[in-house]
């Protein structure tokens, strides 16, 4: 029960912070690491969407599940009124 609470809290935590601009550092295994910056787009039950800032006419979306980040698979930073905020799973 324990992890579901940890769940819903990093999900409650994002939901505050839909449409700031976020910093991702993913993951991706094997040494290769992710670094983007996006706005926040949208949350969803079990994921959610990172718009990300990219110079290309094509708009690109990326999305993680809340056990990446409890699992620390994906790393965020939140910026909103000139703070840094870091999102992480705070352990019952």
């Amino acid at each position: 029960m324990a992890a579901k609470e940890v769940l819903a809290n990093i999900k409650n935590t994002l939901e505050d912070c839909v449409g700031h601009r976020i910093r991702l550092k993913a993951n991706r295994g094997r040494k290769k690491v992710y670094e983007k910056t996006g706005i926040l787009e949208q949350t969803y039950p079990h994921i959610f969407v990172i718009k990300l800032d990219e110079h290309h006419s094509v708009v690109r979306r990326v999305s993680f599940s809340y056990t990446d980040v409890l699992t620390e698979t994906v790393e965020l930073t939140v910026y909103r009124g000139g703070q840094e905020q870091r999102i992480e799973a705070v352990k019952a």
